[in-house]
């Protein structure tokens, strides 16, 4: 095996039933909290994160790429089993990186307890998942036939981002390059650290180079776009889902 082949990128998860079982408790928990504080946005952008991982990791991996698999009891899934599992791991990562995402770029007062709320629930939930004994369930992918062509989206997302940013005057940028970006990588950070040191994701050669890349590119080559769809959200609706006041309506 050459020293490539033995750092490519497999991104594997070991998890058991009663993981699964305490996250989805979690997510109903953390969506019984924003509409009580009326988050409604929110929720609805965290449910549409959830769907599109489903879409992308179920439809894009699984069936079109075939570089997703599933094992559970060291069997190999077929369609049903493997939708089961991606389903639960989409919206559960898909909601909680979409929820994070949006409460940082509205700067909602409220961040810091959602946030607060989700990498706790990141960093922990595996050690109370050791109570259901030994991992039975285990996910991998290869990364290798897309990563380069999320490097393409993600380059080109921002250079548009930029170059759209140097063409206002400084006084009017609608947002901080820097910061989006810092988000971007931030949450996949978050929850690629937490597998990575609570051993649901397996450490070996390619750990490293898997948390740091990964963390680098598949949430982050979203970002540009997800902040446009903030934008276009938010001047219709508030986060309470009422009509939003246009900038001329409001003036006296």
């Amino acid at each position: 095996m050459s020293i490539l082949a033995a750092a490519a990128i497999v991104p594997t998860r070991n998890l058991n039933l009663l993981y699964i079982i305490l996250d989805c408790v979690f997510l109903g928990v953390l969506v019984g909290l924003m509409v009580w504080k009326r988050r409604y946005s929110t929720v609805l952008f965290g449910l549409f994160g959830g769907i599109l991982y489903t879409v992308v990791d179920f439809g894009g991996f699984y069936l079109l790429s075939h570089t997703r698999t599933v094992y559970i009891d060291g069997i190999l899934q077929g369609a049903g089993g493997t939708f089961a599992v991606l389903l639960w791991m989409s919206m559960s990562y898909g909601f909680t990186n979409f929820a994070f995402i949006w409460t940082m770029v509205a700067k909602d007062k409220l961040a810091k307890y959602w946030v607060f709320l989700i990498l706790m629930w990141w960093m922990i939930a595996p050690s109370i998942s050791e109570l259901g004994g030994e991992a039975t369930i285990t996910t991998s992918r290869t990364t290798g036939a897309y990563h380069g062509w999320m490097g393409v989206a993600l380059v080109a997302s921002y250079l548009v981002l930029v170059l759209f940013l140097l063409k206002r005057e400084p006084e009017k940028a609608f947002v901080n390059v820097l910061y989006l970006c810092f988000i971007g990588v931030f949450v996949q950070f978050g929850w690629e650290f937490s597998l990575l040191v609570n051993g649901i994701r397996p450490m070996n050669e390619a750990s490293v180079r898997t948390l740091i890349v990964n963390s680098c590119l598949e949430t982050n080559l979203g970002m540009p776009t997800i902040y446009l769809i903030y934008r276009l959200w938010s001047r219709r609706f508030n986060e309470d889902l009422t009509r939003a006041k246009r900038e001329e309506e409001a003036l006296p």
